[in-house]
């Protein structure tokens, strides 16, 4: 029997610890897998060619289900789901730990992207459904947030760590102690206390739309990085994703019990969040890559040095979610919040734009700290808009989407930018053939145009922030944060879901 919705869990505190430790896993995987894959490939003996699908296929598989996942989250239960995708993503770690080769490398990284699709949604919408009170949510999404923005960083000290001083399939193997953390605590202390449909119908037809069409725009944008904008493939890809995509939305228009109810992005501050939450990713995922080239191409840092250069980003991310955000977030309207931050780091990241090879690490560690007091400062309140006004029922996918949202404009921001900063590289050198440190120069002005680009897109999605987000402050936005009986009747959207729920 899980707890009256009306009272606090008296453990959410403590839940939300061991959810935060199991979700860190997934934050941790994919920064870990970035440093440890120059020697799985070398151990496996997988060709350049081959090497991208170690990545690749992670992110098709979690993009690919993370709509899907949320919404059996709503379906089956949070806490179950959670656990399910915390169980199934330790034991793919584990497989891939062991891999001899390739193929069952690749296997593993598939299945850490379908339990991972399951884990992400239905963390948040544990945490979402089980703070009610303003400060408390506010507090709740700060660690939230610093977890998932500093995720990345810490994933490459200990990424850098491991494959050094002890052997990449530590990089999965990691993941299992981690696991076996999390799942005792969640067992022993989470509860779900949103509402469960259990009768309602999985909308199969939309999930294969949603997957087909949500595979296939990761997909084109991952071989656009390699083949061009201009192939056949990624061209094919980006047609079958939006003709897979509109026909997903005509379906969920006209069927009783759609896998993601239309009301869940009819609201402009969750579609405001989607979407600038996208916008920044884009930035931030191209950053990190391009930072952390320039630490180990052009300084010489080790694997463990560049992941430890990380560091300032890490902190001032934390403080930017746990403090900066968290406290301002009772006075300030998120929007504006939002906007904010995002203006912040994109000062941080026109920052790096004016590096040079021989620039200190001062000035890098000052650029690093704006930008991770921006983006951290910015996530808190996105997590939390992610469930804004939506009926317990749609916790889950809705949740989804700011997953989604990260997922998508990482895999855009990552093509988008190496194409841009390749080219600004490649135009560098011809124009300046046999000069001295040619190289390291190209390297550092081609990642000086994609930091100029990666700017951009954080000044997008400030202004998407400031002028699509217009929700209240916590103490009236967010004390009902899965939404009441008035928001779901203005939506239009309350007549055949609440026979189907019970508990």
């Amino acid at each position: 029997m899980s707890p009256n919705p009306a009272q606090p869990d008296p453990k959410r505190w403590l839940a939300l610890l061991f959810i935060s430790i199991a979700q860190l896993m997934v934050f941790l995987d994919g920064a870990i897998m970035n440093i440890a894959l120059p020697s799985a490939q070398e151990s496996l003996h997988f060709s350049d060619g081959n090497r991208q699908w170690v990545i690749t296929v992670y992110g098709l598989a979690f993009g690919g289900l993370l709509v899907l996942g949320g919404r059996l989250a709503d379906l089956w239960g949070r806490r179950r789901i959670f656990i399910i995708g915390l169980i199934g993503f330790a034991l793919a770690s584990g497989i891939g730990g062991v891999a001899a080769n390739l193929p069952m490398l690749l296997t593993a990284r598939a299945l850490q992207g379908v339990f991972g699709a399951l884990l992400a949604p239905a963390a948040l919408a544990l945490i979402s459904v089980a703070f009610t009170d303003s400060r408390e949510r506010a507090k709740a999404f700060g660690i939230y947030g610093a977890l998932a923005t500093a995720g990345g960083a810490i994933g490459l000290l200990l990424g850098g760590v491991l494959t050094e001083y002890a052997t990449w399939r530590w990089g999965l193997l990691i993941n299992l102690p981690i696991a076996a953390i999390g799942i005792a605590g969640v067992l022993a202390v989470v509860r779900d206390t949103g509402r469960e449909a259990k009768r309602a119908r999985l909308d199969v037809p939309g999930a294969i739309l949603a997957t087909a069409g949500a595979v296939a725009l990761v997909f084109g944008f991952a071989r656009a990085e390699n083949d061009g904008w201009a192939s056949a493939v990624p061209i094919g890809m980006f047609l079958a994703s939006a003709v897979l995509l509109a026909a997903f939305v005509l379906l969920e228009s006209r069927v009783k019990s759609p896998l993601l109810p239309l009301r869940v992005l009819k609201d402009r501050n969750r579609a405001g969040a989607y979407l600038s939450m996208g916008l920044s990713v884009m930035s931030m995922f191209g950053m990190f890559l391009f930072l952390s080239y320039y630490f180990q191409l052009v300084k010489d840092y080790s694997p463990v040095q560049s992941g430890a250069a990380f560091i300032p980003m890490a902190i001032a991310q934390a403080v930017g979610s746990t403090q900066i955000a968290a406290r301002l977030s009772r006075f300030v309207r998120p929007g504006r919040l939002m906007g904010t931050g995002f203006a912040v780091s994109g000062v941080g990241v026109l920052m790096l734009a004016a590096l040079d090879p021989g620039s200190s690490f001062v000035y890098v560690s000052a650029a690093e700290v704006v930008m991770g007091l921006g983006i951290g400062t910015a996530f808190m309140p996105a997590f939390g808009l992610a469930s804004h006004g939506v009926d317990a029922f749609d916790v889950g996918v809705a949740s989804a989407m700011i997953n989604t949202s990260q997922q998508v404009g990482g895999s855009v921001g990552t093509a988008l930018l190496n194409t841009v900063a390749a080219s600004a590289t490649a135009s560098f050198t011809a124009s300046r053939t046999g000069s001295a440190g040619l190289v390291n120069r190209a390297l550092v002005h081609g990642f000086s145009v994609a930091y100029v680009w990666a700017t951009g897109f954080l000044i997008a999605a400030a202004v998407v922030a400031f002028v699509a987000i217009t929700a209240g402050r916590p103490e009236t936005a967010a004390a009902d944060p899965a939404g009441t009986l008035d928001e779901r009747v203005k939506d239009g959207d309350h007549d055949d879901r609440l026979p189907s729920m019970s508990r």
